[in-house]
């Protein structure tokens, strides 16, 4: 009788999974629009004051979605006004919602990423994962790969999706 082997476990393919590339972290969404009259319309003075009484420490190592979630038009300024209090504390703020938030930090870690251990490797970009990796990520991990692989494949080692292959 034949020996079983793993094929799988024997190749050279490396499994690239960008869950585990993940920050953790407390996301926090900071709405401001609690801080504009009837939601709507900036007064100066009193967003001053309101910054002036926010208690910012919570946000002590966060990741920030700052944004205002009604149609009110806010100048760029009040946004930037409101970071010099976030910057001393946040890991990370962005304008916008989660879904931003987490492309922004994925965005980061990619180009961060060092990719010469898949130098003429085959490597699969595992597809699932239990944590908000956003879309964007996955064609920016391409992105940064393809260079250096001989092969890029999507999906898990027995179910495979071909996407690239050096000639």
């Amino acid at each position: 009788m034949d020996e079983i082997k793993n094929r799988v476990a024997e190749s050279k393919l490396i499994t690239f999974n960008l869950e585990d590339y993940y920050p953790e972290g407390k996301r926090v969404v900071l709405d401001i629009k609690d801080w504009l009259f009837q939601g709507f319309i900036l007064k100066e003075k009193d967003f001053r004051a309101y910054i002036a009484e926010h208690n910012w420490e919570q946000y002590q190592d966060a990741y920030v979605a700052l944004g205002c979630s009604t149609d009110a038009i806010v100048p760029g300024w009040a946004y930037m006004l409101i970071h010099t209090k976030l910057n001393t504390f946040a890991k990370k703020t962005v304008i916008g919602n989660l879904e931003d938030l987490e492309t922004a930090l994925y965005l980061s870690i990619i180009e961060g990423l060092d990719v010469s251990g898949f130098k003429d490797k085959p490597v699969i970009i595992k597809g699932c994962s239990n944590k908000p990796v956003p879309p964007n990520a996955y064609l920016w991990v391409v992105s940064k790969i393809q260079p250096v692989a001989k092969s890029i494949m999507y999906g898990e080692a027995c179910s495979s999706v071909p996407l690239y292959k050096r000639n």
